[in-house]
């Protein structure tokens, strides 16, 4: 069993090859898997609550609680006072959990359909909650009864041990398993015992607040020796590119920020936008930084270093763009120079509003893939826009949507949120685990736009130079003083 750190370079598979490997698994092994992943669930409880004394296991009518049932076994033999409720099972249990429910029964565990009620009542923080509901197999939403055990288990005062997924979440996107309308309800774990291999869904959407620390215990199986592929792997924080004592503003590139609407063309004046992706590049090391506003202004106040231009005068075919940041309606107007000449793009914000309207931009973004390097930054609305669909559909399905826009338009894709995803043609996606909440403010995307346009500026392929940027830009939150406030400006500072 190892703790999972958020910033290793771990292979993530959905649940098709999970259950592949699962199968494999158990034909090579002596022991039923639910037995050594009640062990193993046991082993983690008495780890996390060495001085517990009640222990209340909700067990679900699946093959997940058959491992609870297994956990509970072991707890109650090495001494520990241990409940089981067990949803009731409609249609029968599967075979392994049905030994195990039988098993349960002739140890003389409590076993019982009811909500323990006083007994939850009675927990401390030093008590343990087991979540053994509905595991990575969950795919609806909860019924009434399940929830009420799920708000029962949240509002406990014990710690929560959630086995596999949190009962309520989408294993595969993170998303809550619910119904139009409905609250959002699931288990708020303290930790989370994943089987075999790590599921999208524990670091995306809600999973980062649902899971809490989550460890992996592999049951035998060897990443090194798998034969599937994985569908993602966690975005490992890399070095950041260093400057040589021979280097000069030169050996780092020049990057030019294009956007910032003015205040005329729709009564929203956008050139902070643009200011903030320019500090950024300027902050994370290029070489020169060229600030071009599409309102034409001159904008003071601005630190010294950074240089205004017009757009129509840079020499796109040399820069590193940023395209987009604040642009409003002008961008339009622009973006088809901008895709035919720039040799290194970024587009963000309004550029991709602009591109998903045009299907002539769309054709021009995808053309770049033969000699121009681009990175697209959407968020799930922007990227929503390019694939015709709704956000709904990207966001119960991140990793598709990634790699669909990927394939697309042939290029390197941020899709932004909760577990950013980094995808690109012919290469495994990555899933961010760095960053927080407090990235929930205007300006921290342009902030990221130009952090991306500087790390290409100083030679990192496209695809890395965006891993990179990602985990640094999340990195720097997480680290981020509490008696601070965050803003985009004061994160933009913070870079190098």
């Amino acid at each position: 069993m190892e703790k999972l750190s958020p910033s290793s370079n771990w292979p993530v598979y959905g649940h098709e090859a999970t259950r592949a490997i699962e199968k494999n698994l158990q034909a090579r092994s002596a022991t039923p898997l639910m037995q050594s992943a009640g062990l193993a669930t046991a082993r983690l409880a008495m780890a996390l609550a060495p001085h517990a004394q009640r222990i209340w296991v909700a067990a679900g009518p699946g093959n997940n609680g058959g491992d609870g049932l297994e956990a509970a076994l072991h707890l109650q033999r090495w001494g520990k006072s241990v409940q089981v409720s067990m949803i009731n099972a409609k249609s029968g249990r599967p075979p392994e959990a049905q030994a195990a429910w039988l098993r349960a029964q002739a140890e003389g565990i409590q076993l019982t359909h009811e909500l323990p009620t006083l007994w939850l009542n009675q927990m401390s923080p030093l008590d343990l909650c087991i979540d053994a509901l509905l595991g990575i197999g969950s795919n609806r939403p909860l019924s009434p009864e399940m929830q009420n055990w799920v708000k029962a288990m949240n509002a406990s005062k014990a710690q929560v041990l959630a086995i596999d997924c949190p009962t309520g979440l989408d294993p595969e996107s993170g998303q809550v398993l619910k119904d139009a309308g409905e609250a959002p309800i699931f288990v708020c774990a303290h930790h989370t015992l994943t089987f075999i291999t790590a599921k999208p869904g524990l670091f995306m959407g809600h999973g980062r607040d649902a899971c809490g620390q989550i460890w992996l215990e592999n049951l035998g199986h060897n990443p090194a020796d798998c034969t599937e592929t994985p569908q993602a792997r966690l975005n490992r924080q890399s070095p950041r590119p260093s400057k040589t004592h021979a280097s000069h503003k030169g050996s780092h590139g020049d990057v030019a920020v294009i956007g910032g609407e003015s205040m005329s063309e729709s009564g929203l004046g956008m050139t902070g936008a643009a200011v903030l992706a320019a500090t950024a590049a300027l902050h994370a090391g290029a070489g020169r930084v060229f600030l071009s506003l599409l309102s034409g202004q001159t904008t003071h106040g601005l630190p010294p270093d950074l240089m205004q231009r017009a757009w129509q005068t840079l020499d796109l075919e040399h820069l590193y763009g940023v395209c987009g940041c604040g642009g409003g309606q002008s961008i339009g107007n622009v973006m088809p120079e901008v895709l035919l000449r720039s040799a290194h793009l970024v587009v963000d914000a309004d550029g991709l509003n602009a591109i998903a309207k045009d299907e002539a931009l769309q054709s021009l973004l995808a053309q770049r893939a033969n000699t121009q390097a681009t990175v697209i930054t959407p968020h799930p609305l922007e990227a929503a826009r390019l694939l015709k669909c709704t956000t709904a559909d990207v966001q119960s399905k991140r990793l598709k949507a990634a790699q669909d826009l990927a394939s697309l338009f042939k290029c390197t894709v941020v899709l932004k949120g909760s577990g950013t995803v980094i995808a690109a043609p012919n290469q495994t996606p990555r899933i961010n685990t760095s960053g927080n909440g407090l990235l929930a403010i205007g300006g921290t995307g342009d902030v990221l736009a130009g952090l991306i346009a500087a790390r290409m500026a100083q030679g990192l392929e496209a695809f890395e130079a965006a891993c990179s940027a990602v985990a640094q830009h999340g990195q720097i939150v997480n680290d981020w003083p509490e008696a601070q406030a965050l803003t985009a400006s004061r994160l933009a500072r913070q870079l190098f």
